[in-house]
């Protein structure tokens, strides 16, 4: 199930490899306060997986619009850095040269 759902449009070989290395989420990530959130002093660029099915696309965007960031859309699933790495280092490109 883990490459339907987390990641439909990466290698499938990749994938798994992914799937039996995947770790828990440490608990104490929701837990720990940031100290500052950079997106509101700094300008903030987020890339849109319109075909992510572990996040849905409009909470992405509706955080992104909330935080005033840039937004790019992507058609992928939700490792869009692995199946699109091309266009998410233009992004990342486009935003070093931005500011």
């Amino acid at each position: 199930m883990f490459r339907s759902i987390f990641a439909a449009d990466v290698d499938e070989d990749l994938a798994r490899v992914l799937a039996v290395s995947q770790r828990p989420l440490a608990a104490a990530a929701f837990g720990e306060p940031a100290s500052a959130a950079a997106w509101r002093t700094k300008p903030s660029w987020g890339v849109v997986s319109t075909s992510d099915t572990t996040i849905n696309p409009e909470v992405e965007r509706f955080g992104y619009q909330r935080a005033g960031m840039m937004t790019v859309e992507i058609d992928s699933s939700h490792l869009v850095m692995l199946s699109h790495p091309a266009e998410v280092a233009d992004v990342i490109r486009k935003a070093a040269a931005a500011v």
